[in-house]
């Protein structure tokens, strides 16, 4: 299967009229179905990401491959910061707009099609940069690293949630996870001050998702969706670990 604009279009469009899989994912990953979540960071991982980004006071944050842009627009409400989306759905930022236009002031929110590799954004403008769950999209992971060091202002943070096979080469491994390595592939984008984290706690609280998930009744596509990716990432559940990147630009 391809996973292109087209498919996520249709992925995307799918999730606005479900409901049910907004509210699958907000009860066992402690999100509030209103934000329209879409990866599977919880809460408190929102938290620790919001936290390490070290938003100045009015500060800059890029959310690239923000999809329907939940995470981004609330870490923008927390910190106050000017919040740019970038996702190559034009189905997802609809989402995301109508979202900020609930949560943060007139004027602070911008979403943009864009890809990971080719954001469309202006060298340095950035004080901090957000990806979830999306760099082992880009072919391969470091182009998109290197983009976003270019996005990054001197000083300015990344930080990312993904994961990564627990045995490099394991084929029940997707081919796209196999080569995310966020300990290798950070320096050599331009980054420092590299640090990646094993997350068993999220990790955890995706398996309880995606048990529930494949246990509710088969109610749209959307949901139907969700099933199929929980019965597929069940199979091979131990064959990956949970991580969180975070990295400064120099």
């Amino acid at each position: 299967m391809t996973l292109d604009a087209e498919y996520f279009d249709q992925w995307y469009a799918d999730m606005a009229v479900s409901p049910a899989r907004d509210a699958i994912i907000a009860r066992t990953l402690g999100l509030p179905p209103e934000l329209e979540f879409a990866c599977t960071l919880t809460w408190s991982g929102i938290a620790e990401m919001t936290v390490e980004l070290r938003l100045p006071p009015d500060g800059r944050l890029l959310d690239i491959g923000c999809g329907r842009g939940g995470y981004g627009i609330e870490i923008a409400h927390r910190t106050g910061a000017h919040l740019t989306g970038i996702d190559f759905s034009a189905v997802a930022l609809e989402s995301a707009r109508r979202i900020s236009t609930r949560r943060l002031p007139a004027g602070r929110a911008a979403f943009h099609v864009g890809t990971l590799t080719e954001t469309g954004l202006p060298d340095g403008g950035a004080d901090a940069l957000m990806c979830v769950d999306a760099v082992q999209f880009a072919e391969p992971p470091l182009a998109a690293l290197t983009e976003f060091r270019r996005l990054l202002t001197p000083g300015g943070r990344i930080a990312l949630s993904c994961w990564e096979a627990t045995t490099p080469g394991d084929h029940r491994v997707p081919t796209r996870i196999r080569a995310v390595d966020l300990r290798r592939d950070l320096p050599l984008a331009g980054f420092t001050d590299v640090q990646v984290h094993d997350k068993p706690d999220w990790r955890e609280a995706e398996r309880a998702m995606w048990e529930e998930a494949v246990a509710e009744p088969e109610t749209d596509a959307a949901v139907r969706s969700l099933q199929e990716e929980g019965r597929q990432s069940l199979k091979s559940f131990d064959a990956m670990r949970r991580v969180f990147a975070t990295a400064t630009a120099p």
